[in-house]
């Protein structure tokens, strides 16, 4: 197999009492969702924000494309091609859509904060923010209002808010949580075609969703990855059936 885009070898975060990530390797190939599933307090969220670099590890490595992430800043780990959305939607709910994205757009622009910096660089912001309604599907709605958008769309807008880095890796932390059937099917729709550009680490507890669109699954318990596999080798897994999956997905 060529070699992953990013890995984590050996993580560990140790908390007092409680060892909340024992030893996690993970590996994600180019254009490869990679799907993180576990029970609450298996230590899906601090993986992520160990990946992220919300928190420092206490042993291990992060290396993305090669470079070596560990001691990076979050802000840093941006720039090297990392982005992340959160549980948690992360927009300007009183902004339109459209300037919502431009800032996005602005923010990630190399000296466009500089006093002297260019003016035809509006252009560049205004295109680059169309672009990224476009891959999301928000072109029809650049003028309304991020905050009075329903959850689905909100939860599209916060994912092209961080596509604005142009990520060679995208963390999505339980992009479909809240949402109705139609709107799930709307995200399960965006993640295929986000797939064609950039790898995904998924974490998602809605597993129909993880089965359909992951290529390879993950299983955290305990702080530990008890299997990794193909889908077909996780459903067919026992020891994962009895500890988390039990009959909600069918062999």
């Amino acid at each position: 197999m060529a070699k992953p885009l990013f890995s984590t070898q050996g993580l560990r975060k140790s908390f007092p009492g409680l060892l909340a990530t024992d030893n996690v390797s993970i590996d994600v190939h180019p254009g490869q969702v990679h799907a993180l599933i576990g029970p609450n307090g298996a230590g899906k969220s601090t993986l992520v924000n160990l990946i992220s670099g919300l928190l420092p590890a206490d042993e291990g490595r992060i290396t993305l494309d090669g470079r070596e992430l560990q001691g990076l800043s979050a802000h840093a780990r941006v720039r090297a091609g990392l982005s992340r959305c959160f549980q948690v939607t992360s927009i300007f709910p009183g902004a339109s859509v459209l300037d919502n994205l431009r800032l996005a757009a602005q923010s990630h622009l190399p000296g466009y904060w500089h006093p002297w910096g260019r003016r035809d660089r509006h252009a560049e912001i205004n295109e680059h923010a169309l672009d990224l309604a476009q891959m999301v599907g928000l072109e029809g709605r650049l003028t309304h209002t991020a905050g009075a958008l329903p959850h689905g769309a909100q939860r599209q807008l916060d994912v092209a808010l961080a596509l604005a880095a142009r990520p060679r890796l995208l963390l999505l932390d339980e992009p479909m949580a809240g949402m109705g059937q139609d709107e799930s099917e709307r995200v399960a729709q965006l993640i295929e075609k986000l797939r064609q550009s950039m790898a995904i680490l998924l974490i998602e507890h809605d597993m129909h969703a993880v089965f359909r669109l992951a290529d390879r699954i993950s299983v955290l318990v305990y702080g530990r990855v008890m299997a990794s596999g193909t889908p077909d080798e996780i459903r067919n897994n026992e020891q994962v059936r009895d500890v988390y999956l039990g009959s909600e997905v069918n062999a």
